[in-house]
């Protein structure tokens, strides 16, 4: 191995005390609660270039698992840049690409070509909704997302569909569609030669659990397993975690050729934080993290405090809002860069006048110097942002709400891949129902279900059954067709087997009459759409010539997991405008952060869910610790909701923050008039002398009211207790509200 870069003693230097000791340590497993900002990534990188540093490990004896592609780069470059050798033989890879390796190379044990498909979202999606409309899904009003997101939580909790149909409610319809369902998608994925996202995963943990000698293999290669963001793992995640370092059979231990000893399991190093697990709704586990040191005897646990990120005054707040979490451990994020400024608390009317009061303010900052791309505007629910969304095109002020319609899930670029996937495996049948008749070719669904029932019949998959098209008693024109249709797909095959990837794209696209098609349109989206096939087939070139031995199958699943897994695009120049749950992990000079109020942050379906209100409040505290120098938090008295204006009260994680960490500011709705429209102004008083106070009133299910607007009604069904008790009121004219009662105008009769 060459030489490092940096010396043992180099890679130690800038290190806090905490961070040199997580360095340093030596045994079988680590834990380290890196907090917000507390530098987790550089730890992380010093500790692997530390181990090789030494010689205690070869590159390829690393294996480095993260959540996301841009992470797992991040790190290969820390390391190399630290090292001064390439990364080469190390694994540092996201869960789903390392499990894709490992099937890849091991697939016939599990009865698969190393050649499978890996299906994304909407090829999921698009096989369900077949399956569901077979099973007769429609009297149950179940959709393909909710049986996807049903299944995808039993797959990650190791629940095969026969574990699944087990344990089904057969007296409940939907309970039983879905069971009948996952056991025909299951089957329809192994017909297809296909795995889905989660299948990489549970796939590979049946694989070490089945086959002992490949567990043994991969753990004689692999004797170090660093996991990043490890409060975000699911149980399946944990689960592969596991087989990497738990004891072997006897009969499959690993010698040690030198000594003749038997070789533990690889050591563990995990890095996470439990304040940011906020991700239970995709089945992350919390516990994962929690209770690490139970699963692992002996561990060692190193608390990573001092924050690099942000002012001592929103970590003060920060951690005030996190401490009132019950069963967390204890730890308090602290900066030595001073206290800086207070934070702004915005208490609006409405949310047009919450609008005004963030933009306002956007337009001050970046007047005075700062760059909108270091600013972000973050919230619970993307329902809060049209009234900020009108206000910022009305001020023309450049922003973009992250998390929108990504490059390849574009439906141009969707048909473009399924037109390789369908040549790349030849039993994909959902890449041909896609493409079999995109662009048109008078192959309608009638047809297609004959092909399917003769496929079936025959056991063949839907391009072997277009090959033999004449047996199907179609017509001369639709068996012309179809069998051009088969013969191109066997043609663009052959030419796969000598051509790159992006020369086969180019002649698929050309050769189908898929891109003249758009070039002959007079619709001006068929012109961007040219474009963006365009930039696919100048994106595979690239990828081409970087990866000269790469096949159709590899780029394939490159594609599908950055997809998946890189949702965030680099938005320099304009506001960014995104979820909480999108903003983990990124950090801006000033964050706003709006809709706090109760029922919204934390959010309402939070009230029953077990931990549900202990996850939103973690979620509040990823919000603030986004923000590296000022911070904004506000909330509105009333908001229009589906057409109705409701009452709100601040969100009780605001009465968390001591008042001397806070500027309070409030609202008052003067309209004034622009030459584009009348907007919402803000100044510094609350004049809403409209609200109520009716902290001591307390009503039941059928109590009389009666309201200063919409006159009397009845009380129908009534949430929580005073202060903080809502109530939905049918009243005589026929109109339901939902009204918070403390500050609603009305009277119990």
């Amino acid at each position: 191995m060459q030489l490092a870069k940096n010396s043992e003693d180099d890679l130690l230097e800038g290190l806090n005390p905490e961070q040199r000791k997580a360095v340093l340590y030596r045994g079988s497993a680590l834990l380290i609660v890196a907090g917000a900002g507390s530098g987790k990534t550089r730890v992380l990188t010093h500790r692997i270039a530390h181990l090789l540093a030494t010689k205690e490990l070869w590159p390829s004896q690393i294996l480095a698992i993260t959540f996301t592609n841009k992470a797992a780069s991040e790190m290969r470059e820390r390391v190399e840049d630290l090292i001064g050798v390439s990364s080469e033989g190390m694994w540092i890879r996201t869960f789903h690409s390392a499990c894709l390796q490992i099937l890849r190379r091991e697939a016939d044990r599990l009865g698969h070509d190393s050649n499978f498909t890996v299906y994304d979202t909407g090829d999921t999606r698009a096989l369900l909704k077949r399956l569901l409309r077979e099973a007769g899904a429609e009297d149950a009003d179940l959709k393909p997302q909710v049986a996807a997101a049903i299944i995808s939580n039993a797959k990650n909790e190791l629940k095969d569909a026969e574990d699944f149909a087990r344990n089904a409610d057969r007296s409940n319809p939907r309970e039983r569609i879905v069971a009948e369902v996952y056991q025909a998608y299951s089957a329809e994925l192994r017909r297809n030669n296909a795995f889905d996202f989660d299948d990489l995963i549970v796939e590979t943990v049946g694989l070490l659990r089945a086959f002992p000698e490949v567990r043994a293999r991969y753990q004689k290669r692999f004797r170090h397993v660093l996991i990043d963001e490890y409060q975000d793992t699911n149980h399946a995640q944990y689960a592969l975690v596991r087989e990497f370092t738990r004891a072997l059979p006897p009969e499959y231990a690993n010698v040690d050729e030198a000594t003749g000893e038997v070789l533990p399991p690889a050591d563990l190093t995990v890095v996470g934080d439990s304040d940011q697990s906020i991700y239970a709704f995709r089945g992350a586990d919390i516990r994962n993290i929690t209770e690490f040191e139970r699963d692992f005897p002996g561990a060692e646990t190193i608390l990573l405090e001092q924050n690099y990120r942000s002012t001592q005054n929103i970590l003060s707040a920060a951690n005030a809002v996190i401490s009132q979490n019950p069963y967390r451990p204890p730890k308090n994020l602290w900066t030595d860069s001073g206290a800086g400024e207070l934070i702004t608390m915005f208490t609006a009317y409405d949310e047009r006048n919450e609008a005004a009061f963030v933009v306002d303010q956007v337009k001050r900052l970046h007047d005075s110097g700062e760059n909108l791309r270091d600013m972000a505007v973050l919230y619970r629910t993307n329902a809060l942002t049209p009234s900020l969304e009108n206000e910022l095109k009305v001020q023309r002020i450049p922003y973009a709400v992250i998390g929108g319609l990504k490059f390849f899930e574009r439906k141009e670029i969707k048909d473009a891949l399924a037109y390789l996937a369908a040549i790349s495996n030849a039993r994909d049948d959902e890449a041909v129902r896609r493409i079999i008749n995109t662009p048109a070719r008078g192959i309608g669904d009638k047809t297609e279900a004959k092909i399917s029932q003769f496929a079936r019949a025959n056991e063949l998959s839907l391009r072997q059954a277009m090959l033999q098209v004449d047996k199907l008693g179609l017509g001369p024109k639709l068996t012309a067709a179809v069998g051009d249709f088969a013969n191109l797909l066997n043609e663009l095959d052959a030419l796969s087997a000598t051509a790159g990837p992006a020369d086969v794209l180019k002649d698929a696209l050309i050769r189908s009459g898929y891109r003249s098609e758009l070039e002959l349109s007079r619709d001006p989206q068929d012109e961007a759409r040219v474009e963006n096939l365009d930039a696919l087939v100048g994106q595979l070139f690239e990828w081409q010539a970087q990866f000269p031995e790469g096949t159709l199958s590899d780029y394939l699943a490159e594609v599908t997991l950055a997809a998946a897994q890189d949702d965030l695009a680099d938005e320099s120049g304009t506001l960014s405008l995104m979820t909480l749950h999108t903003a983990k992990g990124l950090e801006y000079d000033t964050v706003f952060m709006i809709g706090l109020e109760q029922g919204t942050l934390p959010h309402f379906r939070s009230f029953d869910e077990p931990g549900g209100l202990q996850e939103e409040r973690r979620l509040m505290y990823v919000g603030m610790t986004r923000a590296k120098k000022k911070l904004h938090l506000s909330h509105a008295l009333q908001r229009t909701v589906f057409g109705n204006t409701q009452s709100f009260i601040p969100s009780s994680f605001l009465s968390d923050i001591p008042n001397e960490l806070l500027e309070q500011v409030g609202a008052d709705r003067e309209l004034t008039t622009t030459t584009t429209r009348p907007r919402a102004t803000w100044a510094n008083q609350v004049t809403a002398t409209s609200i109520r106070d009716n902290k001591d009133l307390s009503l039941s299910v059928g109590d009389r009211i009666s309201h200063d607007s919409f006159g009397e009604g009845n009380v129908i069904a009534v949430l929580g207790e005073p202060p903080k008790q809502t109530a939905e009121i049918r009243f005589d004219s026929g109109v339901t509200k939902r009204l918070l009662v403390k500050m609603a105008p009305i009277t119990k009769l």
